[in-house]
């Protein structure tokens, strides 16, 4: 089992900035990809961005794009995002994921084997 725990979440103002965090423990956290979904009220689960195992790739939703940073440290098991600009559209409960296959293939929250609790993002005036 991997076990991943989420916080950074609160309340911004739009064109603020905040860094989420993914701790990990249990199985290696280096032979998974992890990514950043969020899901808002009424609407389905989007990921936000993904980084390989090794931390050698990674890839982000064009709604974030520019404006984001993942990052990852496996001597740490650690999983941030960054995000700045921040939008009102940007309010949404985020999840960190990982994903047994290592490489960020998947695009759907199904394709994820472990979830942390999520942490809400608020982003209004």
């Amino acid at each position: 089992q991997l076990q991943l725990v989420e916080s950074g979440g609160g309340l911004v103002q739009p064109g603020g900035s905040l860094r989420l965090s993914c701790v990990a423990s249990g199985l290696a956290v280096e032979y998974f990809a992890i990514a950043w979904f969020r899901q808002a009220p009424g609407k389905e689960s989007e990921v936000v961005a993904c980084i390989s195992n090794g931390g050698s790739s990674a890839a982000y939703a064009i709604a974030v794009r520019g404006r984001s940073t993942i990052s990852r440290d496996n001597a740490k098991k650690m999983v941030w995002l960054h995000m700045n600009s921040l939008k009102p559209e940007d309010t949404a409960v985020y999840y960190c994921a990982a994903d047994v296959a290592g490489q960020c293939y998947g695009q759907h929250d199904f394709e994820y084997d472990y979830w942390g609790q999520g942490t809400q993002v608020t982003v209004s005036s």
